[in-house]
């Protein structure tokens, strides 16, 4: 049965709030990290692991949460993972040393990946029309926000209370998305009893972990390392097994019919681009305030909060509106369009820069276009698969954002390394360094956006011009 105006009332805002903590967790540490690295006197390779056990934990096991919500029951999964995020939380808030806060941002990320795809599905199994796409918006609004909130909040607690204030607060929003769902939330209903495909989920979360963990391992150790060779080697060994066992299961995790039709497919793409350059945003501004700007954390935080308010705004009023009118497609390659100019001119953001007049009007393009893009292709990817195969499509939605997140993050921190080397060895100031470094971070994630731009052109139906009838000569 479809949602109710009166069932999305009730709905909607617990399930929105799941993702907005699922989203505003993997950003909230970013600003503190300087502070938690002086803390337990971490190494940079250490200091990078506290953000990445997150996201190889989180990006790793979508695929197979979103399963697992399809075969288990949505609700189920929605409790135990809003549960689970709770646990990480409190740990990282009174973890006494680097292994212990390492593993509590591993074990967030193991509740943010079963409660964000088993939100996401509630809603695309139980709304539909109009509802779905007021919800999908709001969706999108908690996604833009929460990651830019993230910073914000991030900053101003940490430089008001410390780091672990920050990890507090994710605790506080987990136990009220736990409490309120579980009032909220009807019991999950009985449907046919399908098979868990078991080999194809753990090929599948091996691959994905196997390139999220080489990807990130990266910029640490070179490509060329063992720590990125062994798990980019078990990547591939994992996708060739998945192909082989999927062809064979009479219920596949994921299905090989739906991966090759051309929407889904260029979604995939297209998610895995767009997420490159959505997520590295909110880290590499983060990074130009502190470094090219000289704020302080605090000073930082607040310097986001216009990008929290607008795209939310954006999101939530503007977004459903845009959808009705001009489509999925459509919508997702303007605010990738707008992605573009919005990291061109961060790019261009230097030393002693006006926040007012070269820096705002970016975040606020920067807000805009990751509201049209994220959202839109999510529903993209979602329209081309099954209703019955809810949790695995936002599961992949969300999944291949989160796996572009990290391969961004690593590329354009590698540019930025380049960039700097360059700078500093010809002499230059740590900040000539940072601006060098981080305009080139930039560019290179502009790029990765107009790519998707042109992928999405490709392959969305919408997008293909269609030819025009050949009159007859006769």
């Amino acid at each position: 049965m479809m949602a109710t105006d009166r069932r999305v009332l009730a709905l909607a805002p617990t399930l929105v709030t799941a993702q907005l903590v699922v989203m505003l967790d993997s950003s909230i540490l970013n600003v503190a990290l300087s502070s938690v690295a002086t803390e337990f006197g971490l190494t940079s390779t250490a200091t990078a692991w506290v953000l990445n056990a997150y996201f190889l934990a989180y990006g790793g096991l979508l695929l197979i949460s979103g399963r697992a919500a399809d075969i288990c029951g949505r609700r189920r999964m929605f409790l135990i993972g809003a549960a689970t995020l709770a646990v990480g939380s409190l740990l990282g808030m009174l973890a006494p040393a680097e292994s212990v806060l390492i593993g509590a941002r591993m074990l967030q990320g193991v509740g943010a990946a079963m409660l964000s795809p088993a939100a996401m599905s509630l809603i695309l199994a139980g709304f539909t029309g109009a509802a779905r796409a007021r919800t999908m918006s709001w969706w999108g609004a908690a996604s833009a926000a929460g990651g830019a909130l993230g910073v914000s909040v991030g900053g101003l607690l940490t430089g008001a209370l410390g780091w672990r204030s920050a990890m507090g607060m994710t605790l506080v929003v987990a136990i009220l998305v736990l409490t309120v769902g579980a009032t909220v939330l009807t019991a999950d209903e009985r449907t046919e009893r399908r098979p868990f495909d078991g080999l194809g989920a753990g090929l599948l979360t091996a691959a994905v972990v196997g390139a999220v963990g080489a990807v990130l391992n990266a910029p640490q150790h070179g490509p060329g390392s063992a720590a990125v060779l062994v798990p980019a080697g078990l990547a591939v060994l994992a996708v060739l097994g998945f192909v082989v066992a999927e062809r064979r299961a009479a219920d596949p995790i994921l299905s090989l019919r739906a991966l090759g039709e051309r929407r889904v497919a260029g979604g995939v793409v297209v998610n895995v681009l767009g997420g490159a350059a959505r997520i590295a945003c909110f880290t590499l501004v983060a990074l130009v305030l502190q470094q090219v700007l000289q704020y302080a954390p605090a000073m930082a935080g607040f310097a986001m909060l216009p990008t929290s308010l607008a795209g939310f705004a954006v999101s939530s009023v503007l977004l459903p509106r845009v959808l009705s009118r001009f489509g999925a497609e459509r919508t997702a390659v303007t605010g990738l369009a707008v992605l573009v100019a919005a990291h061109l001119l961060l790019a261009g953001v230097d030393a002693g820069a006006p926040y007012a007049v070269r820096v705002l009007p970016a975040l606020l393009l920067a807000a805009v276009g990751v509201a049209f893009s994220f959202t839109p292709t999510t529903l993209v990817i979602a329209e081309g698969m099954a209703a019955r195969d809810a949790g695995v499509s936002s599961g992949l939605a969300s999944a291949t954002a989160q796996l572009g997140g990290a391969v961004g993050i690593a590329v354009f921190g590698a540019v930025d390394a380049m960039a700097r080397s360059a700078v500093s060895g010809g002499g230059g100031s740590a900040v000539a360094a940072a601006d060098a470094g981080l305009t080139a971070a930039h560019s290179a994630a502009a790029v990765a956006a107009a790519l998707a731009v042109g992928v999405a052109m490709l392959t969305f139906p919408a997008l293909r011009p269609t030819r025009a009838a050949v009159p007859s000569l006769s």
